[in-house]
């Protein structure tokens, strides 16, 4: 491979602190650092930065889909709709193969990026 692993993925918000609070007191993941007077956090999931910034210009927003691996995709879910989270979908197998099944079910962050749990069973 030509390329190394991803090391960050940008996501657009248009309330930085609104998206900080999504991010860290709801999701649960760990913010390494808010960059003082820019409106730029970076989180840390797993090996990849999460970058949630205010693009300077609407060519560098983006529109993603973030699938995070877990443990148990119930209880995870069970725990985020009690932080508030509206789920589109309960869990669900979407792939089964001689190792096991892929269940995920989905939500929206704050500036409506699609995010999924999933979880190997």
């Amino acid at each position: 491979m030509a390329l190394g692993p991803v090391g960050q993925i940008h996501i657009s918000v248009t309330d930085l602190d609104r998206s900080v609070g999504f991010y860290r007191d709801v999701l649960g993941i760990p913010l390494l650092f808010v960059v003082p007077e820019q409106p730029m956090a970076f989180f840390a999931s797993g090996d990849v930065r999460l970058y949630l910034g205010v693009p300077e210009s609407e060519e560098f927003r983006s529109k993603t889909v973030i699938y995070f691996h877990v443990e148990d995709i119930d209880a995870e879910q069970e725990r985020l709709a009690a932080l508030g989270v509206a789920f589109r979908d309960k869990p669900h197998v979407v792939h089964r193969d001689a190792s096991g099944e892929l269940w995920m079910s989905a939500f929206n962050d704050p500036d409506g990026h699609h995010l999924v749990l999933m979880q190997q069973r």
